[in-house]
């Protein structure tokens, strides 16, 4: 779960794991998977960073309860998490960014 801004100044938790796409036009809009959309505070860029923050502590969280490297490398797997450091290109439009 991640914390945004509503326009309105209303603090908000949302599951992160519901974000399909952020776009910046002018203010950020969220569309959800359901097809909701929210307007909020943060820009994409933000939004985006607190969304890895939160996967990273997930995945902290399961590396700390696994006895090896090589359980980590599974979870990291099932997770389809790239550990590569290496971008993956996006097929976003411009102005979406993929989440």
């Amino acid at each position: 779960m991640i914390e945004l801004t509503r326009l309105n100044g209303a603090p908000m938790v949302l599951n992160s794991d519901l974000i399909k796409t952020a776009e910046a036009s002018p203010d950020t809009m969220l569309t959800l998977i359901n097809g909701e959309k929210l307007i909020v505070r943060e820009e994409t860029a933000e939004v985006v960073e607190r969304v890895l923050a939160y996967r990273a502590r997930l995945l902290a969280a399961v590396a700390r309860r696994l006895p090896s490297y090589g359980e980590l490398q599974r979870a990291v797997s099932l997770t389809s998490l790239d550990v590569s450091g290496q971008p993956k290109p996006s097929s976003a439009p411009p102005g979406h960014k993929q989440l």
